[in-house]
């Protein structure tokens, strides 16, 4: 029988877990992403946009939180993002 996501998520006993996309490239050779198809580089704009202006007005070491939450939505696209 199939189980929904949330029950994946919750370990039910017998569920196996919902397997990912496969990793897909351009033509190329960059990784895209699992979920949205799209390159990095295009991936998450609002939280890259949010990123890029607190960088460029507070400089880097001021802007953590806004770096972690685009490091956070490219992983939540599939990609690996240390």
């Amino acid at each position: 029988p199939e189980t929904n996501k949330l029950e994946n998520s919750m370990g039910s006993s017998g569920s196996k877990p919902e397997a990912l996309p496969p990793i897909t490239f351009d033509k190329d050779g960059k990784q895209l992403g699992r979920y949205s198809g799209k390159k990095v580089c295009c991936s998450c704009p609002d939280t890259k946009a949010k990123r890029d202006e607190c960088v460029v007005q507070k400089g880097e070491a001021s802007c953590g939180d806004f770096i972690e939450a685009h490091k956070a939505c490219l992983r939540n696209e599939g990609f690996d993002i240390k």
